[in-house]
């Protein structure tokens, strides 16, 4: 399988070859104990966890738990400084990210993703539902066989945060005054957390020191933040066919994100009208326009750049390194993508 950004940095970054190689080498062996795991002696199982399995896209937390054990032990960053549990970790973090996946494309009504159909949309949703809880149920099968249960203190606790953040999102749908600090709490629980805790995990296998540790998780979060701005602005106004998911679910779901808080934070009568009249009747050409146009997609976007700068301090507490710095890189790449 070939991920999302590894083919793209050996094509536009020289400097990243070796370190990408050995990142997309590591990133296969994730993919076979992902593949192990959720093998069922039942065709019809095996069916929709091929199907699922298309999901893996950036493999952005797997490649974030892997880059900062490499990176927290310096040169060379040739795979030798990795454990089996970063790997096995790595395959729990992505079963319980593809898990919300799942979840949330129920939520959204969503139709398509990674150009596919969903699983909602191919089997109903009782069936993703109870698929959604496979995956759940074998990322923590998988986690126990590492016999940490520190590691599974801390994936529970983040799985428990990810679901309040889902929760609260959805206590505030259709909620025209949800205001920018309780957004970016949702994001931070929802999104955030999981990226946060697969750099701590990374880092803490390795043998780093708590404030190492602290660094890389506060990387993640401020990483995992401005990813979610990003895809939010992109169900907004990006390209269906490069994006390659459903788009305006937002929208039609009655989610309040950053563009949006802060364009009717800044409006009053008759304009506020206006741009609550285009919410109201889902008109997504309309309110893009009005977005782009009065700035807030800018500003929005702004936020996450300035998150991703932020970010990047953090990556100081690490010894020089080719994956210091690829770390840095993909970091960038969270906000200059389009898909």
């Amino acid at each position: 399988m070939a991920y999302d950004f590894s083919p793209s940095m050996l094509q536009t970054a020289p400097q990243h070859i070796q370190i990408a190689k050995v990142l997309h080498h590591e990133l296969e062996k994730v993919e076979k104990i992902f593949c192990d795991q959720l093998a069922s002696d039942l065709p019809s199982v095996n069916d929709l966890c091929r199907h699922v399995e298309r999901y893996r896209g950036k493999m952005l937390r797997p490649s974030m738990l892997l880059l900062t054990g490499l990176a927290v032990s310096g040169e060379p960053c040739d795979g030798s400084a990795l454990q089996p549990r970063h790997l096995q970790i790595s395959a729990v973090v992505e079963m319980i990210h593809m898990a919300t996946l799942v979840h949330d494309d129920i939520l959204d009504e969503a139709h398509v993703r990674r150009r596919g159909a969903t699983i909602n949309t191919l089997r109903g949703n009782e069936t993703a539902v109870m698929l959604g809880d496979y995956l759940i149920s074998n990322a923590f099968h998988l986690c126990s066989k590492v016999g940490d249960p520190k590691i599974n203190e801390m994936l529970g606790q983040v799985t428990n945060t990810l679901c309040e953040g889902e929760l609260v999102q959805l206590s505030h749908r259709d909620d025209l005054s949800l205001d920018e600090a309780t957004y970016l709490e949702i994001v931070r629980r929802k999104t955030a957390a999981l990226v946060g805790t697969c750099c701590r995990m990374g880092a803490r296998f390795s043998g780093a020191s708590p404030g190492v540790e602290n660094a890389l998780e506060q990387f993640g979060i401020s990483l995992g933040i401005a990813f979610q701005i990003q895809d939010d602005l992109l169900d907004l106004a990006g390209d269906p066919d490069v994006v390659g998911k459903s788009l305006g679910r937002d929208l039609a779901t009655g989610k309040m994100t950053l563009p949006v808080i802060l364009h009717l934070a800044d409006e009053v009568g008759m304009e506020r009208g206006e741009t609550l009249r285009l919410i109201e009747a889902r008109d997504g050409l309309g309110l893009r326009s009005r977005l782009v146009e009065g700035g807030a997609v800018g500003r929005a976007r702004q936020r996450a750049v300035d998150l991703v700068v932020s970010a990047k301090t953090q990556l100081e507490h690490l010894p020089g390194s080719s994956s210091r710095d690829l770390l840095a890189t993909l970091a960038d790449a969270v906000v200059d993508r389009d898909a």
